[in-house]
């Protein structure tokens, strides 16, 4: 590591701890030839995911984004936030865990209404309508019966 006052590459740790929030390692260094210290981080390097778009365009993967149509979807709803984001970061965390390089927007959609019919089943709907692309009312009936079904069964 370059000290940042002398540029002289001869410098040693001195401490070495995780930060609180476990997603870094912050490290005391010291510079053998000017003897200054200074403090570096260390976090890992997230892999980019990149989505598969339904017209053929590919974007990296953004969890706010998704997240958005999350909480877009519960509005004037009791959701906490803090469940939409947890739901995010466990599919942000599955679609990593599948070692792809590109993911089809569909999957993700698909794993969205999942997670969004166990939290709250009105914004499911409202969510799959969407993503579905609802046409018309026997469209919404239907994805309702299938709901109602899975209730019942």
């Amino acid at each position: 590591m370059r000290c940042p006052y002398c540029s002289s590459m001869d410098t040693r740790v001195s401490d070495s701890r995780p930060t609180h929030d476990g997603d870094s390692v912050r490290r005391r260094r010291e510079c053998n030839h000017c003897g200054a210290r200074f403090t570096t981080y260390e976090i890992y390097e997230k892999r980019s995911l990149i989505v598969l778009k339904r017209d053929g365009n590919r974007e990296v993967f953004n969890r706010t984004k998704m997240l958005g149509g999350m909480i877009k979807s519960c509005e004037k709803r009791p959701v906490p936030v803090v469940t939409l984001e947890k739901a995010a970061e466990e599919i942000e965390s599955e679609l990593l865990t599948l070692n792809k390089k590109e993911i089809r927007s569909t999957e993700i959609g698909e794993r969205v209404m999942h997670k969004l019919q166990a939290i709250d089943q009105v914004a499911y709907v409202r969510f799959a309508s969407v993503y579905r692309d609802f046409k018309d009312v026997d469209s919404f009936y239907e994805e309702l019966q299938k709901l109602r079904d899975q209730q019942d069964g």
